[in-house]
């Protein structure tokens, strides 16, 4: 097939999503000699705007995995505002070490609903939002070296092509769909983390202003740092991202949770990579 572009986009809370994306594109893009163009829909006001693409465009697709899916909010955007014109595709989600159960196959599905078409798809370890422990390192020097071999392999592959394929990559993953993952106690109770939000030390916070105009949901007042207004999906950017480390959480639920995602998962998982 004859491209003209590689294109890296992706919505990146913490910015792991956003390197690996933008690394696997790269790489893609030097073995093709083609030009890359970058979309962050990671703010509210980019995810207003209708993307387009065409048939002589390959997209490296990424998003975090939230609860095992591709994050909710995104849905909006992800089935209405994408327009695939017939471009080839690369879905790419990135999981905090725990799972990352259906969130593949159904960003898959999505973007080939969309009309571009699937031709790999991988799934790559990050360090977990909730934590710096849980994932902490990845990814590392042979994650980076599998995201290089991938995309090398990519571009070999469609450079062969004659023609996009009809059917999706296979990826692993059940469709239907299944619910979002519920945190739940050592009892088995659910534990309901949806309300909570993060909270602010005003005698650490600087006052720059950072966390507002990073929260991928414009939830942070930024006249009033310590206000949440709107719905907060614990992507954390605001934590990670504060330079006064003002930023936290202290919801009892919200830090069992957390715990327990590293105690019960702390051996290194696996990336997952997959072709035509």
């Amino acid at each position: 097939m004859e491209l003209k572009k590689v294109w890296a986009v992706y919505f990146s809370g913490t910015g792991t999503t956003r390197s690996t994306v933008e690394r696997i594109a790269h790489v893609i893009a030097g073995k093709l000699d083609l030009p890359v163009e970058r979309v962050d829909f990671s703010v509210p006001t980019v995810r207003q705007r209708e993307q387009r693409f065409n048939a002589a465009d390959l997209v490296v697709f990424g998003t975090p995995v939230i609860a095992g899916r591709v994050p909710n909010v995104l849905l909006p955007y992800l089935r209405e505002k994408i327009i695939g014109g017939g471009a080839l595709v690369v879905p790419v989600v990135l999981f905090g070490n725990r799972n990352y159960d259906d969130a593949l196959v159904e960003l898959r599905n999505i973007l080939a609903a969309d009309g571009l078409h699937p031709v790999a798809a991988g799934a790559f370890v990050g360090e977990h939002s909730f934590s710096r422990v849980l994932g902490q390192g990845r990814p590392n020097e042979a994650d980076k070296a599998l995201m290089d071999e991938f995309a090398a392999k990519i571009a070999r592959q469609v450079r062969a092509l004659p023609a996009a394929p009809e059917k999706p990559v296979p990826v692993r993953g059940e469709d239907p769909i299944r619910p979002y993952y519920t945190p739940r106690d050592r009892a088995g109770n659910p534990i309901n983390i949806l309300k909570v939000k993060p909270r602010t030390d005003m005698t650490r916070c600087g006052g720059c202003g950072l966390c507002a105009e990073i929260c991928p949901m414009g939830s942070i007042d930024p006249a009033d740092v310590s206000v949440v207004r709107g719905i907060c999906i614990k992507c954390c950017a605001c934590v990670k991202g504060c330079p006064s480390g003002a930023k936290y959480f202290d919801d009892a639920g919200f830090l069992y949770h957390q715990h327990e995602l590293e105690a019960q998962y702390a051996r290194p998982a696996e990336n997952e990579v997959f072709y035509l």
